[in-house]
C-alpha cells in the first residue's frame, strides 16, 4: 500500500481542526487557572473524561485492533487536547494548528508553511452535512457526535495514526484482554492524552520531543 500522502493528511485535519474547534471552547479550562498550569489542565483533568470515551473499543479487547476504532477514536479524543493547549499558547492560524497535529499525533514534521501551501490547494466546503447541524453539536450528545465525526474522519489516515502518543506498554497488553481490556484501556489512552499535551507544549515551547 502506498503512504498516505502529506496532502491527505492536512486535508483530514484541516476538517479536523474546524470540528474540534467548538468543542475546544466548550470544554475550556477555568479562567483564573494560573498560566503554568494550564497546559496541565488540558493533559489531567480533560483526560480523566477523554480517556473513557478512547478506550471505549477496549471492551472487545484484541477485537478492538481488527476494527477502525481503537486509533480513530484515541486519536479523536487526543486532538482535542493537542488544540487545548494550542489555544493556551495563542495558537490561532489554521495551518499552524494543523502543523502542531501532524507533529504531536502523527510525527510527521509538516511545517506551517508547508501546511498552507497544501490548504490553497484544497477543494471543498464545510457544510452541515459534513458538521451536523448547530442544534446537535451541544450538550454530552453533541461532544459524542463531534468525536465520532472526528473519528470517522480519521478513519481515511488510519494506517498513519500508530505513531500517536501510546501508554505504558503494560497497559496497552491488559488492553487486549476482553472486557477488563476496557480498564487497561483506559489507563493507556489517559497516559497517552498526557503525554500529547506534553508533546504539544514541547513542540510550541520548541523543547525536543521525548518519544
Amino acid at each position: 500500500m502506498a503512504p498516505i500522502s502529506d496532502a491527505v493528511v492536512v486535508d483530514v485535519l484541516r476538517r479536523v481542526d474546524r470540528l474540534t474547534a467548538p468543542l475546544v471552547r466548550r470544554l475550556g479550562r477555568p479562567p483564573a487557572l494560573p498560566q503554568e498550569e494550564r497546559d496541565a489542565w488540558w493533559a489531567d483533568r480533560v483526560s480523566r473524561v477523554a480517556a473513557g470515551v478512547s478506550a471505549a473499543p477496549r471492551i472487545a479487547g484484541k477485537l478492538a485492533d481488527l476494527l477502525p476504532l481503537q486509533n480513530t477514536v484515541g486519536t479523536a479524543v487526543q486532538s482535542v487536547v493537542v488544540l487545548g493547549v494550542a489555544s493556551e499558547h495563542g495558537v490561532e492560524d489554521p495551518a499552524a494548528r494543523i502543523s502542531l497535529l501532524t507533529k504531536v499525533l502523527l510525527q510527521r514534521d509538516l511545517t506551517a508553511e508547508q501546511v498552507q501551501a497544501l490548504l490553497e490547494r484544497a477543494e471543498g466546503a464545510y457544510t452541515e452535512e459534513a458538521l451536523g447541524a448547530k442544534d446537535q453539536r451541544s450538550g454530552i450528545r453533541g461532544t459524542a457526535r463531534t468525536l465520532w465525526r472526528v473519528a470517522r474522519l480519521l478513519g481515511r489516515i488510519d494506517d498513519a495514526l500508530d505513531a500517536r502518543p501510546k501508554g505504558k506498554r503494560r497497559f496497552r497488553l491488559l488492553s487486549n484482554l476482553p472486557v477488563v481490556g476496557l480498564a487497561g484501556g483506559y489507563f493507556a489512552e489517559r497516559e497517552g492524552l498526557r503525554r500529547a499535551a506534553a508533546d504539544a507544549a514541547a513542540v510550541l515551547e520548541g523543547r525536543p520531543v521525548r518519544r
